[in-house]
């Protein structure tokens, strides 16, 4: 029965008793040709063909602990992974030939999955929250306001800040711009000015965003 011991050994075998098996043959005579290694491996996919799904001739195959065996019969490569208690995996299906590595694929699966858990956790998702304000606001609204914003920025949301303009406060734009830069410094151990004040129809808004930690 084959073993993947009989393989690696190949190449460590004298020249004279390897019978046609030196690096990088284009003829054999025997069940492997060995090739130079991959320079890296071939990441895999979630969907790979294992086992009794690879059906092409011959294999490119990758041991268990990353050695590069050489190109052996698909019939050979699975033995070998079964014998192993492991599974043969496709993980490059577009060489030529393809190449197929001995591994556990159900914990690979299992780790993969725990790792995109564990990616998901930590993405932070963005929020933005909005705080609006009129231009001729008093001291109290708006520090109350203001105040808004500071547990907004603090909790790592964005911040869209609306001046809201009516009647003839459209023809006083200015009011608007000093509020929005009163905000931005009063704000400023809190969080940065990401997209500065701009006239949105009788709105004028400005985005601001959370400072990172260590950074105020």
């Amino acid at each position: 029965m084959a073993r993947l011991s009989d393989y690696c050994e190949i190449s460590r075998l004298p020249s004279h008793r390897q019978a046609g098996f030196s690096r990088g043959a284009t003829s054999v005579s025997g069940t492997v040709r060995t090739t130079k290694p991959l320079s890296e491996e071939p990441h895999i996919s979630a969907e790979a063909r294992i086992n009794e799904r690879i059906r092409v001739p011959e294999v490119r195959l990758v041991g268990p602990g990353g050695e590069q065996v050489g190109i052996v019969r698909t019939d050979d490569a699975r033995k070998l992974a079964y014998d192993a208690d492991l599974d043969l995996v496709e993980v490059a299906p577009t060489a030529k030939p393809p190449v197929a590595k001995i591994m556990d694929y159900g914990k690979f699966k299992y780790e993969q999955a725990q790792k995109a858990r564990e990616s998901r956790k930590n993405q932070q998702q963005t929020v933005v929250k909005e705080q609006k304000f009129r231009p001729k606001i008093d001291d109290h609204d708006y520090e109350t306001k203001k105040g808004n914003v500071v547990r907004f920025l603090e909790k790592g949301s964005k911040v869209k800040v609306t001046i809201m303009f009516r009647g003839r406060e459209q023809s006083r734009p200015e009011l608007g711009y000093r509020l929005l830069e009163r905000l931005a410094e009063d704000v400023q151990e809190y969080g940065v000015v990401e997209m500065r004040p701009k006239q949105d129809g009788r709105n004028m808004t400005m985005v601001l965003g959370p400072l990172r930690k260590g950074k105020k």
